[in-house]
């Protein structure tokens, strides 16, 4: 049986937040996030940390500019909904900062919301 691709959809300033890298990350996540339209785990994909389970992944990319996330989730049938991207500058450590964790909670809560309204065929601005 082949799996119908899911579409991809960018929240909040997602696509613009992603357009402003650096060409050679916007292309391994575009690649990556291939992956999850086609119900596969890209091996750069990992859950991340506080969202319980592994619905909601991040992407990271070591680049000679730093370290970038992609941060999306496939907790819905409806698409793929892609929830931040950004490049990390937190010095503590490997955490994600605070100030994404809420931008990515944020979002996902318009994900959900999304999700549930091309669930019942309706129609998003």
């Amino acid at each position: 049986m082949v799996q119908q691709d899911k579409p991809l959809i960018w929240v909040g300033g997602s696509k613009k937040d992603l357009i402003a890298l650096p060409p050679d990350v916007r292309k391994f996540f575009g690649h990556a996030l291939d992956f999850a339209q086609h119900g596969e785990r890209h091996d750069a994909a990992k859950p991340l940390k506080g969202f319980g389970g592994a619905g909601v992944l991040e992407i990271i990319e070591n680049n000679v500019g730093g370290t970038y996330r992609a941060v999306y989730t496939v907790k819905f049938a409806e698409a793929v909904f892609v929830l931040h991207c950004f490049q990390k500058k937190s010095t503590s450590g490997i955490a994600t900062p605070q100030a994404d964790m809420d931008i990515i909670r944020a979002r996902l809560k318009v994900a959900e919301a999304w999700a549930k309204e091309l669930q019942h065929g309706q129609a998003h601005d």
